[in-house]
């Protein structure tokens, strides 16, 4: 897996990544994996919950990303113009949420 120059403190993903070489390969970057354990594994390890909820609402966000429709089926031919529509929906959603705040 490509990680970023930035080295993250953890890693929220779901169940498909649960294995020991992966989980391995993490500690030994000094990430921590914040990963649910498969229901068929024999001793579960159990992540910090609170944390993984926070991956709920990244799902969600691209959730409301997607519907857009030309997120979703890009459109764009060039990546500059896919950002910039990127940019735009994700500020729409942000305002959205920033007026309704206040």
């Amino acid at each position: 897996m490509a990680i970023p120059t930035a080295t993250p403190r953890g890693l929220l993903a779901d169940k498909g990544y649960d294995g020991d070489r992966f989980r391995e390969s993490l500690l030994m970057r000094g990430i921590l994996p914040i990963i649910p354990p498969r229901s068929n594994r024999k001793v579960p390890e159990h992540p910090d919950y609170r944390r993984y909820r926070d991956r709920n609402r990244i799902e969600r966000m691209f959730g409301k990303l997607k519907q857009q429709r030309r997120i979703a089926t890009r459109y764009d031919k060039t990546i500059l113009s896919f950002e910039s529509f990127l940019n735009l929906a994700a500020s729409r959603l942000w305002l959205k949420s920033y007026v309704n705040a206040t």
